[in-house]
């Protein structure tokens, strides 16, 4: 196992633009929602101002292939609840985020980042936190090309 680079981060209360998938593949379905809600109102650059968060919800069950799976997207106010889009408050929180490339299809290395984090958590001085825990899209290519998540594991002090 390599070493894995970690910054604390203090993410600021946002007012987020929910999707929600659910089913053997709801990280598409929730992606589809999103992407057609928000390429309408030009938010797919993929910036600081337009930042795109996912989580499992609910986790997969042990016997199940089915599970969910929501994506956000930063929300102005103006923005309003709709078919397929509820609009939420997130209260932030402290995290421990480390980057998770993706490449050549191989998904299970979110597992594998996720459970590194933990492990330096544990080692940490940091305590366990109950906020949250967050996947950053920082980049998405086309289906089947590289990306890579920002993981944002909850701590507090």
């Amino acid at each position: 196992m390599h070493e894995i680079e970690v910054r604390i981060v203090k993410l600021e209360p946002m007012r987020v633009a929910r999707f929600h998938g659910y089913g053997t593949g709801p990280e598409d379905i929730a992606w589809q929602k999103l992407e057609t809600w928000a390429k309408t109102k030009g938010l797919l650059d993929f910036s600081e101002a337009h930042r795109i968060f996912g989580f499992n919800n609910p986790d997969p069950a042990p016997g199940s292939p089915k599970y969910g799976y929501d994506f956000w997207i930063t929300a102005t106010p103006e923005e309003t609840s709709g078919e397929d889009v509820e609009i939420i408050e997130f209260p932030g929180g402290l995290y421990a985020v480390t980057l998770c490339p993706i490449k050549d299809g191989d998904f299970e290395n979110i597992g594998r980042v996720w459970k590194q984090l933990v492990t330096w958590r544990e080692d940490s001085p940091y305590k366990c936190g109950h906020h949250q825990w967050l996947e950053k899209h920082v980049h998405i290519g086309e289906p089947g090309h590289d990306f890579d998540l920002d993981l944002y594991l909850p701590i507090s002090e």
